[in-house]
Order: structure tokens, then C-alpha cells, then sequence
């Protein structure tokens, strides 16, 4: 009696081991992928220490892409670039004093020269008139007609090189000054987009439509200089990860749509296949299930529709994709 005990024992435990298999172990036919969401972070910062004087968005707000976010004490910045601004003022200046030449009082000077000298030659001009005749007359003797001639000549060159000084004075400075003064302008102009370029790092924009996660500083802490001061989760760097295995890879192509859904998400959604990893790997342990142990799947990635808020690591369940491509 013991004995058929024991074996009708054993007969009971074979059967609802074989129940718990059928029901436990073997896969459902209509079964779900596992996956999760997942996002990368940017973390704004900026290229110098300072305190936070104010932030623009908090955690849990939308910012648009060029919006501002935070402000670094740009104090020490706007002086630079006030200096910057008055060095690149000088540099223009003295450039356009060079290619503008002298200063019209300056020229009124070379005008009373030239009129003095051209006052000159016209009188050596009429001494020579009234001695030549003379001299052809044997009243004066030659030698004087050489020295007329000479007051006249002296008196032409000294009004053609007063005319050339002042059209000189005209010309501005050579080209070779005004060149290397255009130069140190350019130079200064460069100093001072520089600066500016220093300022604006002060207050980041976002680079991209994206949600607030974190802030690190609140304004009046000192932040030092390349530590994130806010975090930014970017709308287009949202993905779903899933997990398909093997003998279904197949089913799975890049710019393939898959259906998801999530607790609290609504309706189904849908995301476009973007990346398939070409290795295979053991499901990973946060997956692990009764069907699923010890087997090799795929990791895929997949870029969910456009508008809707999806939180890292928020689970998901995706619908396999039936039949073969």
C-alpha cells in the first residue's frame, strides 16, 4: 500500500511539473518584447568660474532650441569687451586719419606757401621781362641777365615743389602705413569678437527643442568653471531599446515601424527602427524571464514618434513584428 502511495505521489508531482512547464516555461504565442527608454543628457556649462546671477528655465520646464538657460556674472566679461570696444575704435580711427591724409588747416599752410611762391615767381618773371630787353641793348651787361634768369628759374622750382607738397599732403600717409594701420584694425576686431564670443558662452543656449531634467546651481552659487550647471534631456535624443531574439532578427530592418505601449501612455505608439546591433548578447538580467533565460538576442533601438514625452528608463512593452520581411 505504501509502495502504490509513492507511486501515485510520484505520477502527481510528474504531471504538475509538466503543467507548470506547459504553462510557465513555454513561451506564449502572443508574447510581448521587453524594452525601455532611454536618453542621453546634455549637461550646459560654462568655460569659466562665477557665480549664477540667474536662471532663465527650471527643472521640469521645455525650453526651444536657441532659448536661453542660464547666466554666469559677466561682470569681468563686459569690462573686456568695453576695452575691446575702444581699442577697435582707436585702430579705425588712426586708419582712416592716415588715408585721409592731412588735416584741412594743415593744407591751408601748403595754400599760403604756394601762393607766396607762385607771388615770387611772377615777380622773378617780370624782372627777367624787363632786363633781357635791356641787356640785348648792351644798356646792362650779361651778367645780369644771368642772374634773372637764375631768380626765375629758382623761383619756378620753388613753386612746383610747394604745388607737390601739397598735393602729397593730400594723399594721406603711404600705402604701407595705412596697410599695417587696417591691419592692427582688423587685429583689435578680432580681439573683440573674442571677447564677445567669452561673453556669450556666459549664458549657453539650448542647442536643441529639449526638457529641463536638473538644475546644479541655484542663482548666487558659485559654479566653477566647465561643471554643468543645468542638464537637458533633448527631444531627439529619446530612443526606445528592445530586445528580439535571434531566429526573429530577420523580421527587423532599419526605417522599420514597431508599436509600443507603456503603463499611463495611452494609446499604442509607434517608433522607427534606427540601429540594430550586429552582435548578439545573453538577454540582459532586468529581462530576464521564464522564457527568455540563457538566449541570445538583439539589442534595437528605435526613435519614437515625433510629440510625445517619454521618461528615461520607463518600461515599454513592443509588439513583435510578424511573418518575415
Amino acid at each position: 500500500m505504501n509502495r502504490r502511495r509513492l507511486f501515485i505521489g510520484v505520477v502527481v508531482a510528474l504531471a504538475i511539473g509538466a503543467v507548470a512547464w506547459a504553462v510557465f516555461l513555454r513561451e506564449p504565442a502572443n508574447r510581448t518584447l521587453t524594452g525601455y527608454v532611454e536618453g542621453d543628457r546634455v549637461y550646459l556649462s560654462a568655460p569659466v568660474s562665477g557665480a549664477v546671477t540667474a536662471l532663465y528655465v527650471r527643472e521640469g520646464q521645455d525650453v526651444r532650441a536657441g532659448g536661453r538657460t542660464f547666466l554666469i556674472d559677466p561682470s569681468v566679461q563686459a569690462a573686456q569687451a568695453q576695452s575691446a570696444e575702444a581699442a577697435v575704435g582707436a585702430a579705425e580711427a588712426r586708419a582712416d586719419d592716415l588715408r585721409q591724409g592731412q588735416r584741412p588747416q594743415e593744407l591751408d599752410v601748403f595754400d599760403a606757401e604756394l601762393a607766396a611762391a607762385e607771388a615770387a615767381e611772377r615777380q622773378a618773371e617780370a624782372d627777367y621781362a624787363r632786363i633781357e630787353p635791356l641787356v640785348r641793348q648792351g644798356i646792362y651787361a650779361p651778367a645780369r641777365l644771368d642772374q634773372v634768369r637764375a631768380a626765375r628759374d629758382a623761383a619756378r622750382a620753388q613753386t612746383a615743389a610747394v604745388r607737390r607738397r601739397r598735393e602729397v599732403a593730400t594723399l594721406g600717409a603711404r600705402r604701407d602705413a595705412v596697410r599695417q594701420a587696417e591691419q592692427q584694425a582688423a587685429q583689435a576686431q578680432g580681439g573683440l569678437r573674442e571677447v564677445q564670443a567669452r561673453l556669450d558662452q556666459l549664458s549657453p543656449a539650448a542647442p536643441t527643442d529639449a526638457h529641463v531634467e536638473e538644475v546644479f546651481f541655484e542663482p548666487g552659487e558659485w559654479a566653477p568653471a566647465n561643471q554643468p550647471v543645468m542638464a537637458l534631456l533633448p527631444d531627439d535624443r529619446v530612443r526606445l531599446v528592445f530586445f528580439v531574439p535571434e531566429a526573429e532578427l530577420a523580421r527587423y530592418r532599419p526605417g522599420g515601424t514597431v508599436r509600443f505601449t507603456c503603463d499611463g501612455c495611452g494609446e499604442p505608439m509607434s517608433a522607427v527602427i534606427r540601429w540594430i546591433s550586429p552582435r548578439p548578447e545573453f538577454t540582459p538580467p532586468v529581462l530576464y524571464a521564464r522564457g527568455s533565460r540563457d538566449r541570445l538576442v538583439y539589442r534595437i533601438e528605435a526613435t519614437p514618434e515625433v510629440g510625445r514625452r517619454l521618461n528615461p528608463g520607463l518600461p515599454v512593452d513592443v509588439e513583435p513584428l510578424a511573418g518575415r520581411p
